[in-house]
């Protein structure tokens, strides 16, 4: 499988010749989701989920679909009659000959006054990888490849760091990363790749890597 990291969120998964898409949002580039087969999106924030890019995608690609949750399903839907899936917590689909697994429900705490949205994160082909979202949930799977929450406004690298030691990955990726700026990335990839406990890489957008 072939992972290409997009910009913030998005990631492209190449496999036997089909395109799965994860989260080409709003600081992702605008053809992010272009040539996708399928696309997954985690919640309804712009930054992960935009709909000019999946209308890109979708027009590019007459038999391309959609999965995600309720809320973004619901905005949708008219656009693409047929073509758009929800899913949420515990399902089990194939999109684009990927296996797919939904784990996780809520957006994690940006602040207590501020109400906590839907989220789900999805495991891909049995752990090969998984992208939460916007939240540190545990597949309870053992995972390969996770795409790691990096900096957001939710979270801090402590939780980072121990959302790592928990997953056990074999390896991660930075993902929501657009908020981190190039003098604090070197001090990111420090202590997460001393603290995590494991391999610990960042691809720059639009480099890729087998997994």
């Amino acid at each position: 499988m072939k992972l290409t990291k997009k910009s913030h969120a998005c990631v492209r998964l190449e496999k036997d010749g089909r395109t799965l898409v994860l989260d080409p949002g709003g600081f992702s580039e605008q053809d992010a989701a272009v040539g996708a087969d399928a696309i997954l999106v985690t919640h309804e924030h712009p930054d992960h989920f935009d709909e000019g890019r999946l209308r890109a995608a979708m027009e590019a690609n007459p038999a391309a679909e959609i999965w995600t949750l309720k809320s973004v399903a619901d905005r949708i839907t008219a656009a693409f009659p047929g073509r758009v899936h929800t899913v949420g917590h515990g399902d089990t689909f194939t999109a684009a000959g990927f296996d797919v697994q939904v784990h996780g429900e809520l957006h994690a705490v940006i602040h207590p006054d501020i109400p906590r949205i839907t989220n789900v994160g999805y495991l891909i082909d049995g752990g090969r990888v998984f992208h939460p979202g916007d939240a540190l949930t545990v597949p309870g799977r053992p995972v390969e490849t996770l795409m790691l929450p990096v900096m957001a406004p939710w979270n801090k690298i402590s939780e980072v760091i121990d959302y790592v030691r928990e997953v056990k990955p074999q390896r991660a990726y930075d993902v929501h990363d657009a908020l981190l700026t190039d003098l604090a990335r070197p001090i990111y990839d420090r202590q997460i790749g001393t603290l995590g406990g494991t391999d610990h890489q960042r691809l720059a957008p639009g480099a890729s890597a087998d997994v």
